[in-house]
């Protein structure tokens, strides 16, 4: 994911050598949470569940290998495929701790889950801040 402007500075300034270190070493080129591989194309049902090639079988969104067979429903309708671009993570969501046990390779799904919770937080304060902005402004918010 791109470093936004802002945060830029939280940063070291030898990331882009240790987000390499993190992802092509010590992950070996797949993602920590899902195990799906960096650059390929995946095949996917949309819910977590993917095809891993490798190995020949489909995979959960832990990674783990189905047990039972999938529906002929979910393969007809709902197959897609996505490009897996692996990104470093920080697990406790703050930029300026960049222990190796704090970052995770993770692949642009994992890393949105993971990091739902602080876009939801950046979400509300966003919207907090422009409507305080207008009833500043624009005297008080009226819902339509």
């Amino acid at each position: 994911m791109p470093i936004r402007r802002e945060h830029r500075y939280f940063y070291p300034i030898d990331w882009p050598q240790l987000s390499d270190v993190i992802r092509f070493h010590r992950a070996q080129g797949r993602c920590e949470a899902c195990n799906r591989p960096h650059l390929q194309r995946v095949f996917h049902l949309g819910d977590g569940r993917w095809w891993d090639a490798e190995s020949g079988c489909w995979r959960d969104g832990q990674g783990r290998r189905l047990r039972g067979r999938l529906r002929k429903a979910d393969l007809l309708g709902g197959v897609r495929t996505t490009r897996v671009v692996l990104a470093t993570a920080h697990r406790d969501h703050d930029p300026s701790n960049n222990a190796n046990e704090n970052l995770a390779a993770l692949c642009q799904r994992c890393h949105m889950l993971h990091d739902r919770t602080e876009h939801q937080r950046r979400r509300w304060f966003t919207l907090f801040r422009r409507k305080a902005m207008g009833d500043l402004f624009r005297g008080p918010y009226t819902a339509n």
